[in-house]
């Protein structure tokens, strides 16, 4: 179970009311599609930032944009739980757009502020390939 998101910060995002309908009041599916949402967001964010310590932060200590972007994911997840196929366009753009934004930062065209870098270890490992050569020879004529 993450802690990343608070029941309090989805009322920036959806009423209660219509987050209680969707879940039937069930919190546990809520933290469900909350994990799942970080789960997603790890995949894309872990080959530039320390995901560890981005995801462990708490309160105001939190990246608001990563937050967000995380709201969207998990209340996308909740509104698929009730019916998918009358999902709302709203949920669907706002998901799309988290997922492109989410793209552009693995590509490496968007960065975030503040954002705790991965070590350089891991970047190297991250990357899709890596150039290496042989060791330089001492050749003596």
């Amino acid at each position: 179970m993450n802690n990343f998101i608070n029941t309090t910060d989805y009322d920036a995002s959806i009423h209660r009311e219509i987050l209680d309908a969707l879940t039937r009041e069930d919190n546990t599916l809520v933290e469900i599609c909350e994990d799942r949402a970080v789960a997603e967001m790890r995949c894309y964010l872990c080959g530039r930032y320390d995901c560890d310590a981005l995801f462990s932060a708490e309160g105001d200590n939190r990246h608001q944009l990563v937050l967000m972007m995380a709201l969207d994911i998990a209340i996308y997840h909740i509104f698929s739980i009730h019916n998918p196929m009358k999902l709302s366009q709203l949920r669907k753009d706002r998901y799309e757009r988290a997922i492109e934004w989410l793209k552009a930062v693995a590509a490496g065209t968007i960065s975030i502020e503040g954002a705790p870098l991965a070590t350089e270890e891991k970047q190297i490992a991250n990357q899709p390939f890596r150039i290496v050569s042989n060791h330089k020879r001492h050749n003596h004529f």
